[in-house]
């Protein structure tokens, strides 16, 4: 599916009917990263209609010239939200600069959001990032860029790599996400969202740490969060049943048991 915004077409896949979710992917991939990695769980769970984009600059979305920092992409996702979704709360989650994205979307109009899902986030400011430590390793599994993202380097993890991460990194509009990636900070927002908030970072995440996603409980009033060890900045994929577990029941009692 495609939604024009001010020249910049967006792709977006969509599955399942019932309470909006929208999914970000991170920087230098497409949705298909967010699809393989959120949607089994999401599907379980039921009752929600998941949104998937190409955010400007990746995958199918033909980006105009006139998005040319993260802020504009804000404005894109936020005319997208209007048009596909409308006046109904919805559920935002988010993967590395897709998390980015949703918190400051969540912050800007908390009351367009009915839940906020923040996984490996990467956020602005300082960083106590650990160095790249393998939890299971073969120095000749993959390649510099596989080996740089998953810490649980097993045959398994290559060929999920190859199906769902490399074709997004192929498809990146590197023209684009150099313009975007040069004026890369957003706004703080004025006010903070307070509804129901789940943080999930790996503990061997060498790419944004886990510092800042603790720090984030200091600033959401009603976050959960967790630290999954045994996973980098992969985890959708290194620990799926462990995310799957915790964003299945987090929906149950923190979204919906409580409106």
């Amino acid at each position: 599916m495609e939604y024009d915004v001010r020249g910049t077409r967006v792709h977006y896949v969509e599955r399942g009917q019932g309470r909006p979710v929208l999914v970000l992917h991170g920087a230098g991939v497409d949705h298909r990263e967010t699809l393989a990695a959120f949607d089994p769980a999401l599907a379980r769970h039921g009752g929600l209609r998941r949104l998937y984009p190409d955010l400007p600059g990746a995958g199918l979305t033909q980006t105009a010239e006139t998005v040319s920092s993260a802020e504009d992409v804000l404005d894109v996702l936020t005319a997208l939200v209007d048009e596909i979704v409308g006046d109904r709360p919805l559920i935002l989650a988010g993967h590395s600069a897709g998390a980015y994205y949703a918190h400051a979307l969540a912050d800007r109009a908390p009351q367009r959001v009915a839940g906020l899902v923040l996984v490996c986030p990467l956020l602005p400011g300082r960083h106590d990032v650990p160095p790249l430590q393998p939890v299971v390793a073969d120095d000749d599994l993959g390649d510099a860029d596989f080996r740089a993202y998953f810490v649980v380097q097993t045959p398994a993890m290559l060929a999920r790599y190859r199906e769902v991460v490399a074709p997004g990194v192929a498809a990146v509009d590197a023209p684009t996400a150099e313009r975007i990636g040069a004026r890369w900070e957003l706004a703080t927002s004025d006010e903070t969202y307070a509804g129901p908030v789940l943080v999930v970072a790996g503990r061997q995440d060498s790419t944004v740490g886990y510092a800042s996603a603790i720090d984030l409980l200091g600033r959401y009033p009603r976050a959960t969060l967790v630290v999954v060890d045994g996973a980098g900045h992969a985890l959708p994929h290194e620990a799926p049943s462990v995310l799957g577990g915790i964003v299945d029941g987090w929906l149950t009692d923190a979204v919906e048991a409580r409106g």
